[in-house]
């Protein structure tokens, strides 16, 4: 089958590679009908998610029909249409009886403390091959699975793979709650996702800062208060649109991956930060390539982190769901301790919400298709990710159409 593999920081192809097969009675194979292109890849492509083994198949995104199960799935059956979870969790240990799929100590063959396992990662993670592909193999496919009623199409569940169950955990770490006012720091798929998980929690007010127009413009459409940190002070405008106090909760959807801001106030502020910011990209990506202008890490590693800490109201909350390494070391603690800031992080549990989001589709509350700007075939896939990586203007969310 074609599927895209990462062969090295910088170079991913589409390759012809052995179909999967069942490998344990729990597994199921799938045949995919859609896959999607994720900024989490982009962070294995630029090196910003270090120690990816080569031969790994991308990807962690994916609707498909059940083609085969292994003895021990009994609840699904070749023709069944499933979304696929982006991490994976056995759905018997402790932790997934808790809710915490992300955590889960039986899926990661790492062991119980290496944490997540999701699709397409790094070493740490499994690694299991990922979803951009033809065919895949589902571990746990009791969990890592789900029906898609008739209702909703391959379109809509994709996003519900991961992005629509990301925004809505960030929601949930950041305390939203109502009449709240929430900040959004980057409007991606998930920060577009998490303007609507804010407002469905109850928020009074939702503002979203990025630096595309394009991303701007779809926050807009959503009555979101936007603004564009290559014109404005993102930390200065949101304090002004609060009294002077603040947000009451911020959702950092940005990540590792974040970028100084190339004109404005802004950027005038953070270029007393440069070298700190390049020592940390360094760090974080050792074997990127900040000098290109393909797989360029980004140039300011913390500073999502800083405007988050510097935006929010005493007392206030901050869920973090941006992308960041195990050997990323900075955070503004101090800053965030004297404000009595209260701050969550982590990896999504997917299987906990998705259900959940998928009845509010059936329902017609969220059509999650409006973020969709690019539909790609798989054999365009390597350009799609090159496009995507530049941040060119209207590259919000890419989806992959196998079949």
């Amino acid at each position: 089958m074609k599927a895209v593999v990462w062969h090295g920081t910088g170079d991913i192809r589409l390759d012809e590679v052995p179909d999967p097969k069942i490998q344990e009675p729990t597994d199921a194979i799938i045949r995919i009908t859609r896959s999607a292109i994720c900024g989490t890849d982009l962070h294995m492509v630029r090196g910003t998610m270090p120690d990816m083994v080569e031969g790994t198949v991308l990807g962690h995104e994916a609707v498909g029909v059940v083609e085969e199960t292994g003895a021990s799935v009994r609840g699904f059956s070749p023709g069944d249409r499933v979304v696929v979870t982006s991490s994976i969790g056995c759905g018997t240990c402790s932790y997934c009886r808790a809710g915490y799929y992300a955590q889960c100590d039986t899926a990661n063959p790492n062991g119980p403390a290496a944490g997540t396992c999701f699709f397409g990662g790094p070493k740490s993670t499994g690694p299991v091959d990922g979803l951009q592909a033809e065919y895949a193999r589902v571990p746990y496919a009791a969990t890592s699975l789900v029906r898609v009623p008739d209702a909703v199409s391959d379109d809509q569940a994709i996003l519900l793979s991961d992005m629509f169950p990301t925004a809505w955990f960030g929601a949930e770490l950041a305390e939203v709650g109502p009449g709240d006012s929430v900040l959004v720091l980057g409007a991606g798929a998930v920060g577009q996702f998490a303007v609507a998980a804010a407002k469905r929690q109850g928020a009074g007010r939702v503002l979203v800062v990025d630096g595309i127009d394009s991303r701007l413009d779809k926050a807009r459409g959503q009555n979101a208060e936007t603004i564009d940190f290559n014109r404005e002070d993102p930390v200065a405008v949101a304090k002004d649109l609060t009294g002077g106090i603040g947000v009451d909760r911020v959702i950092e959807a940005v990540g590792v991956d974040a970028e100084r801001p190339k004109a404005g106030p802004a950027a005038k502020a953070t270029e007393q930060d440069a070298e700190r910011f390049e020592s940390e990209r360094a760090a974080a990506a050792p074997q990127g390539d900040p000098s290109g202008d393909q797989w360029v890490p980004g140039d300011a590693p913390s500073l999502a982190l800083q405007w988050a800490v510097d935006a929010a109201a005493k007392a206030g909350s901050i869920g973090i769901i941006g992308v960041y390494p195990p050997g990323f070391r900075s955070f503004p603690i101090g800053a965030a301790m004297n404000k009595n800031l209260t701050v969550k992080m982590g990896n999504c549990n997917h299987r906990r919400y998705l259900p959940g989001l998928l009845d509010l589709v059936v329902e017609g509350t969220v059509d999650p298709t409006a973020f969709i700007t690019r539909h790609e075939p798989p054999v365009d896939a390597i350009e799609a990710y090159e496009t995507f990586d530049r941040r060119e203007d209207g590259w919000l969310k890419t989806v992959l159409d196998v079949t």
